[in-house]
Formats: structure tokens, sequence, C-alpha cells
């Protein structure tokens, strides 16, 4: 059975790491043994790399805003360059703006679906196009996983989200595309959707009044916790036990989906 969730020695490129879920699932990614590749506005944030470090992984910060056009080019330039094959990419990095959808401007519009949509299109095209070189991974047993990070907004329409939940529907729809395209190649493609998790970003969020009136909305009584709760997730999507999970889109956010 361990082995089936093992990922040891594997590469994987992650994306929005630094913190949050994204670090919940990058540092569950390395206690199954994976070594880190993770993409970073700036140095500066080693929480991550320190910790994965410390489980024995071998972690690289490649720098690259994936909020400018076309930075994904050169996160793979980077990536080339360390002479690794990126077997797991986790498409993690994200933002949202609130606006009435009345007043919401072109350029919020276009910031949104940059880092949101379409640097995740770029990084899966671009890393899919190498996974699908590759000869298959002994230890994952495929070419390569692709794990995209939607959200229940995936699903549901929200308020004042609208190119938050346009881009993560997009996400979906994607993940779909690409699954049907490469899952007989041996290249999986896969999407997690979390719900509400606990993370310096929605603090706020949980003390307010809407905060409460989630919490009351999640069947299992709580919001998520960001590595235990969704990180276990991401190592089954990408360890050879999900290789015959393609373009699936998965909830982890506590029943709220089914509520």
């Amino acid at each position: 059975m361990s082995s089936l969730f093992s990922l040891e020695g594997v590469t994987a490129l992650i994306t929005g790491g630094s913190r949050g879920i994204g670090q919940g699932m990058a540092l569950e990614l390395a206690r199954a043994g994976a070594n880190l590749i993770l993409v970073q506005r700036d140095a500066s944030n080693v929480d991550t790399k320190t910790k994965a470090e410390a489980l024995g992984r071998k972690v690289d910060i490649v720098i690259a805003d994936l909020g400018v056009a076309n930075e994904a080019y050169k996160v793979m330039e980077q990536v080339d360059k360390l002479g690794v094959e990126v077997r797991i990419l986790l498409n993690c990095a994200g933002m949202t703006l609130r606006r009435k959808a009345e007043e919401f401007d072109d350029e919020s519009w276009d910031k949104v679906i940059q880092v949101d949509l379409t640097s995740c299109f770029q990084l899966a095209r671009e890393a899919g196009k190498r996974m699908l070189s590759y000869e298959i991974d002994p230890v994952i047993g495929c070419r390569g996983k692709i794990i995209n990070i939607g959200s229940i907004m995936s699903f549901q329409g929200g308020l004042l989200t609208a190119a938050y939940a346009s881009a993560k529907g997009g996400i979906a729809q994607l993940t779909k595309n690409m699954a049907n395209e490469w899952a007989s190649r041996h290249v999986h493609v896969n999407c997690i959707a979390p719900g509400y998790y606990y993370t310096d970003l929605t603090a706020s969020l949980l003390e307010s009044e809407r905060g409460k009136k989630i919490m009351e909305r999640i069947p299992a009584g709580r919001w998520g916790k960001p590595s235990e709760d969704i990180g276990g997730t991401a190592v089954f999507l990408a360890s050879r036990a999900s290789n015959y999970v393609d373009g699936a889109v998965i909830p982890v956010d506590g029943g709220w989906l089914a509520f």
C-alpha cells in the first residue's frame, strides 16, 4: 500500500506553494517522497523550502510573476536549466478580486483571469508537452500527473466573484479537455476543488458574520485545515493510486456542495 502512494524521488513543480492550501499540499507531496520546484514571485519566503528540506527533499525555487503575461514560459525555461524531469505539476496559484458585476472593470477581470486560468493553461500545456515525451516513470506508473486547483466556484456562481468564478469554472473544463486528450498517453489530468479553509487570507472572513454563516452551512461543522484535510487528495492524484482517474473535479469541502 505504501508503494501505491509513494512519490519517492519524483519531482513536482508547484505554483502557489508558499502559503495556505498550496503549502499544505506541497508539504504532503514532500512527505510522500517528492522533490519540489516552487514557483514564487521572489525568493524571500523560504518557509515551504525549509520545511520540505527538513523532510530530506531537494527543493529549488524559480522566480516568476504569474500575473504577468507569458511568465509561465520563463518558469519552464528555468526548470529546463535545472535538468530534471517534472513528473507532477500542481497548479495552485490563484487570486480573487471582489466587485459587483456591474462594476467589474476590464483591468480587474484580466488580472484574475491571467493568474487563475491563463497561466494554469500555459503551465499545464508546457509541462504536459514535456511529460508526453518521457518514458513511463516506475514510481508513479505513468508519464506525468497534472493537478489543477479549482474551487467550489467551479460549480457555483458565487457573489461578487465574476472573474474568479469564471476562471475556476474554466479550470474544471480545461482539466476535462486535457484529460480527454492525454489519458491514453499516460499523462493524467485532474482537479481538486477546495471549499473554505483556515489560511492567512481567510482569517478576517472567518471572524465575520459571513464566516459564521459559512460555518453553519458546512456539514462537517468546521473549516478545512490546509495540510491534513487536502494534502492527502493531492498525494492520491499525484501517485500511481489514481492512474485510472482522469478528468475528475474532486470537491474537498467538508460536504459544502452536498448540502
